[in-house]
Parts: structure tokens; C-alpha cells; sequence
């Protein structure tokens, strides 16, 4: 029985390493805009996903790893980390709360970035109005993606053997 254990942990761990590296690599790609700032990462539908795949905890965690990761390769800064711990913060909590609920999963990432603004905004005391109308295109986006990758991504988990918290009961 304790080996059953070790070696769940193990697969557990693997897991968890294999989709910290896919963050990492996601939230390096932009998509570019027509509109100055307005760029779109690719890592907010996956993140969401993630997060209500394998629910708030783990999908923290495997957050937490990305940032470290993206720090040590110089690829983001404390401030991009600070704004990306409070997209996290909010749309995990919001995708993990209620999986099943697609319209809240939809909402997850454009509520997470609208908080992700407004910190930002606090911050640099400068105004939100156009930091939100920067980040609209990308709300929108990252809802539309969002609603249709997660079915596909749920199964490519159980496909590929990662513990899936909507599918354990």
C-alpha cells in the first residue's frame, strides 16, 4: 500500500512539473494588438483552466513555481509576479470555487484581470479606466478561450493521467 502511495505522489509531482513548465512557456507568448498595451498572454485561458481542473491548491502552488521560474530567468520582474499572484488569487479562487458552472469559468479570467488592473493601478496611482480599456480585447479573448478549451483540456488530463479534481468526486 505505501508504494501505491509513493508512486501517486510521484505521478503527482510529474504532473505538477510538466504544467509549471507549461505556464512558464505560456506566459511568455503575447499575442500582439493593435492597441499600445493591449497584448494578450496566453497563459490567463490555461491558468483558468488549470485552476478548475485541478482545483485552487495545487493549481497555487504550480502558480507559485511558474513565478519563481520566470524570476530566475529574468523573464518577469517582482512587479509582473505581484500582478500575476493577484490574477491567480482571484480567478483560481473564482474557476476552482464551482467548475462545473460554465459562465462562472467564462467570467474567472476577465474578473482576475480586472483586479490584476486595479492592483496595478493602486499602485502606480495612475488611472484604471484606461488600464481596463487596454485589457478589454484580452478579457474577451480569454473568456471565449476559456469556454471552449476547457472541455478539451479536462479530457487531454484524464488522457494523460493527471488526478482531475472535477472528475474525483
Amino acid at each position: 500500500m505505501e508504494q501505491r502511495t509513493v508512486l501517486g505522489a510521484v505521478r503527482q509531482l510529474t504532473a505538477d512539473g510538466f504544467l509549471t513548465a507549461i505556464l512558464v512557456i505560456l506566459g511568455m507568448i503575447k499575442l500582439p494588438s493593435l492597441i499600445p498595451g493591449a497584448e494578450f498572454q496566453l497563459s490567463a485561458p490555461y491558468a483558468v483552466c488549470l485552476a478548475a481542473s485541478v482545483g485552487f491548491r495545487r493549481y497555487l502552488g504550480i502558480g507559485v513555481c511558474a513565478s519563481c521560474i520566470q524570476l530566475l530567468l529574468g523573464t518577469h520582474t517582482v512587479w509582473n509576479v505581484g500582478i500575476a499572484m493577484v490574477f491567480r488569487l482571484t480567478a483560481g479562487a473564482l474557476a476552482a470555487w464551482r467548475p462545473s458552472g460554465r459562465l462562472r469559468l467564462m467570467l474567472a479570467g476577465p474578473v482576475g484581470t480586472g483586479c490584476a488592473r486595479l492592483t496595478l493601478a493602486a499602485i502606480f496611482q495612475v488611472p484604471v479606466l484606461p488600464l481596463l480599456a487596454a485589457a478589454l480585447p484580452g478579457m474577451v479573448f480569454t473568456a471565449a478561450c476559456t469556454g471552449v478549451l476547457y472541455p478539451v483540456f479536462c479530457r487531454a488530463m484524464e488522457q494523460g493521467g493527471v488526478r482531475n479534481v472535477r472528475n474525483a468526486g
